[in-house]
């Protein structure tokens, strides 16, 4: 048969998954996990069955076990794309003989204890011969799949509390040091499906590839919304599917699909991002309402609505996507990605950061102009209210989870949250959030603002910050326009038409980290907000373009290496440019 898996002439090698620079990864994910692909068809990256379990494929981060499908001869090159308003992706790969592609995708509707991963490869032109190497290593690559069985053209086997099954490699080859390796010849125009399945417990259903690809296109299809009318429609929408991706059944979205990956080289500062940042959650619902009363505005209330009642006062920066405590950061003493080390856990998670109420409360606000504050919500604004009123004058960690002190920009997000709330609850409940308001901007005017009008940083530190955009951004949070601040912050803070978070001392811009493209595209917010359409255009596409070739965005770009830095995709720096797209397009359908 053309299509069956032989064992190939010389077994590849399991262990050779050089890694690439960051902008050529792309991302494929179902909402509960994420696959991380490299583009000569290695998965390098998923954890399993859940974000924030151990991995199974950890060679992004230097450990072992990867999925790999890819051209046999050496000599060819490579591209790709998304299916638009999806996370299918098409890897190509062309010879001057042939021409191969192969679809990608975890399955979805998707369930949080199995994942299905799809891979569909087609000979476009010519005959391509394909290897095969599934190399399963639960537990960041510490475990090994045991007792393998091949059973009606099905492979099985398992690990302690993960079952994997594979369909269509019936001819592959068991390695005990390798996992599963083999080789597919196709003829032209011929398709060929793999199916794999994690689990927790034993499945006996059927793994039908062309059910489980119709199911997933429908899915996909439903999910992300026309984006048509928006500033660059067709990356507006992909970055409506990164947020979709990203957000699992319970309403907790990832800040971003990986650990580990450096901000910048050899300087300890890599972190793991497969946690919910409540922050981060407000700023996609926050986007998203800007276009419509989209499902993920609902989910974004939900999962901050339920942890607010959950929590109160003692509310965390970040959970996992089921609502539980993030763990203290530790070591996996993997190597890591080049100049980072390997980390799992967040130590932000036990912060306090007044600003995550004030964005609560925006995205209630928000809902509630769309009809859609739940009751669950309100009892949640009520308590996200009295704990502001509590602990306002208290240092936080702030924005960017740094030594806790009077950050400006956490004052003026709650300032932001509570006249939103003022203006949608009734009565006594609504006058209180005003009074509140007034109260914290009085005293954040006394400390922070300066005799020339804007802002400082910190009640004890006047140097720039572009945190502060956000609340101008929002237009809510000044009794000015916050022109000075903006114009402020432009000036000392830009490069190359790119824009850093603040400085740091004795060191240029640039040399500590890379531009942060949240500020970038909050810059854009803000001049529009500002009346500035040139500038709101011009930042919008400048940072725009700080994007690899499968249009992800991590959180920094190192303008002058023109590299990506930090995890990926970054979660809010999508739902900005989504924002940043609805908003210069005149279609925003709340303030």
């Amino acid at each position: 048969m053309s299509h069956r898996a032989d064992p190939p002439e010389r077994a590849p090698d399991a262990s050779s998954t050089p890694p690439w620079v960051l902008r050529e990864y792309a991302v494929i994910a179902d909402g509960e996990r994420g696959a991380v692909l490299d583009p000569e068809g290695r998965i390098v990256w998923l954890c399993a069955p859940r974000w924030h379990d151990d991995a199974v494929f950890s060679s992004l981060i230097g450990g072992p076990g990867h999925f790999t499908v890819r051209p046999a001869d050496p000599w060819h090159v490579w591209g790709g794309y998304y299916e638009e308003g999806s996370l299918i992706r098409v890897s190509r790969w062309v010879t001057s003989g042939w021409l191969v592609e192969c679809r990608e995708a975890l399955a979805m509707p998707a369930s949080t204890d199995r994942l299905v991963l799809l891979r569909r490869m087609r000979a476009v032109r010519g005959e391509p011969r394909l290897r095969l190497t599934l190399d399963a290593r639960p537990g960041f690559g510490t475990g090994r799949m045991r007792d393998p069985r091949r059973q009606d053209g099905v492979w099985s086997a398992g690990a302690e509390g993960l079952r994997m099954r594979l369909l269509g490699a019936p001819d592959a080859v068991w390695r005990p040091e390798e996992g599963l390796t083999g080789e597919f010849r196709l003829r032209e125009g011929e398709s060929h499906d793999l199916v794999l399945e994690l689990s927790v417990t034993p499945r006996a259903e059927p793994l039908d590839a062309d059910a489980l690809w119709r199911a997933t296109e429908r899915e996909w299809q439903r999910a992300v919304p026309d984006c048509s009318r928006l500033i660059a429609p067709r990356d507006a929408r992909h970055a409506y599917a990164v947020l979709r991706g990203l957000t699992s059944v319970s309403g907790g979205m990832v800040a971003a699909a990986t650990t580990s990956l450096p901000e910048r080289a050899n300087s300890g500062r890599n972190y793991d991002y497969r946690f919910a940042w409540l922050r981060d959650q407000c700023y996609a619902g926050l986007a998203v309402a800007a276009h419509g009363p989209h499902p993920l505005l609902d989910d974004a209330v939900r999962f901050a609505a339920e942890r607010l009642l959950q929590d109160g006062d003692g509310l965390h920066p970040a959970y996992t996507v089921d609502g539980d405590r993030v763990g203290a950061a530790r070591s996996l003493r993997l190597p890591g990605y080049p100049g980072g080390t390997d980390h799992v856990g967040n130590d932000a998670g036990a912060q306090f950061q007044l600003d995550t109420f004030g964005e609560a409360l925006q995205l209630f606000a928000a809902a509630a102009a769309h009809d859609r504050l739940t009751e669950d919500a309100e009892r949640a604004a009520a308590v996200a209210v009295d704990a502001v009123a509590r602990q306002w004058q208290r240092p936080d960690a702030g924005l960017w989870e740094l030594e806790e002190r009077w950050w400006t920009h956490s004052r003026l997000s709650v300032v932001c949250g509570l006249r939103r709330m003022a203006d949608v609850l009734p009565g006594s409940a609504g006058r209180r959030c005003g009074d509140l308001a007034d109260t914290v901007l009085r005293e954040t005017r006394r400390r922070c603002l300066r005799p020339d009008g804007r802002w400082s940083r910190a009640a004890d530190d006047d140097g720039p910050e572009a945190a502060l955009l956000v609340p101008i951004a929002r237009g809510c949070a000044t009794d000015d326009d916050g022109a000075a601040t903006r114009e402020y912050i432009e000036s000392r803070l830009t490069e190359d038409g790119y824009l850093y978070r603040f400085e740091h001392p004795d060191k240029p811009l640039g040399e500590p980290e890379g531009a942060f493209l949240l500020c970038g595209f909050t810059m854009a917010l803000a001049a529009h907000r500002l009346d500035d359409r040139l500038g709101a255009f011009r930042w919008f596409e400048r940072t725009r373009a700080a994007c690899g070739p499968s249009g992800l965005f991590a959180e920094e770009y190192d303008v002058r290496r023109r590299q990506l830095r930090g995890n990926l995709p970054q979660a809010f720096v999508h739902a900005a440019m989504l924002e940043s797209a609805v908003r210069l397009a005149g279609v925003a359908t709340v303030p």
